[in-house]
């Protein structure tokens, strides 16, 4: 898949009226592409913050304060990533990419680690379908899964990092599923995790 700033994603909701099933929206949804990391890009196509109601039209007309749902609750999103090359090249600017990741990405980016930006866990149970291209990934003591297109993850509220090792872009959908939080002694660093959203490579 290759991205432009003008990459947009056929949504299509649906709604019950009346007792009958309609088309609520019908539209294009273009792609974030992040200004500070060259390739990379967000779309949020949707989200339930909480568990839904049926009985109620269900909306998503802006944008959530936590792009992570809480328990019961719902998102989906598209992210393409690009190669690692992009982040040691000199010009890559870290701080630029952290403020520009906790704006686009509130309630993810402020769970990365600060020692290694790629680390991170939440509250969810996440699907995770490789789209297109292929990706790494990492679990605790380096452990890491090659992951081709068509490959599914499923991650329950472990640690993890998604490292681009090759030289294309990576496509990946990913639906999140809130769930209650895991009680764990387990301190990877002392910092406060707010660093950058982005797959920094080593």
């Amino acid at each position: 898949m290759k991205l432009t700033e003008n990459t947009t994603h056929h949504r299509v909701v649906t709604a019950n009226v009346n007792g009958k099933s309609v088309v609520q929206s019908d539209e294009q949804l273009p792609a974030y592409a992040f200004e500070t990391v060259s390739g990379y890009a967000h779309t949020l196509l949707w989200v339930n913050p909480t568990t839904p109601d049926l009985n109620k039209e269900q909306k998503f007309d802006r944008y959530p304060d936590s792009v992570v749902p809480g328990p019961g609750g719902t998102s989906l999103h598209l992210v393409t990533f690009p190669p690692s090359a992009v982040f040691v090249d000199p010009s890559f600017d870290g701080e630029a990419a952290r403020k520009e990741s906790l704006s686009r990405l509130p309630g993810l980016a402020d769970h990365f680690e600060k020692e290694d930006p790629a680390m991170h866990r939440t509250n969810t149970v996440d699907y995770a379908v490789v789209f297109e291209g292929e990706i790494w990934l990492e679990l605790d003591d380096g452990k890491t899964v090659h992951l081709e297109r068509g490959d599914v993850v499923v991650q329950n509220g472990t640690r993890h990092a998604w490292r681009n090792k090759g030289a294309r872009p990576v496509t990946m959908l990913f639906f999140l599923n809130g769930a209650k939080e895991q009680a764990t002694n387990i301190i990877h660093d002392n910092e406060p995790r707010i660093a950058p959203c982005v797959p920094i490579q080593q």
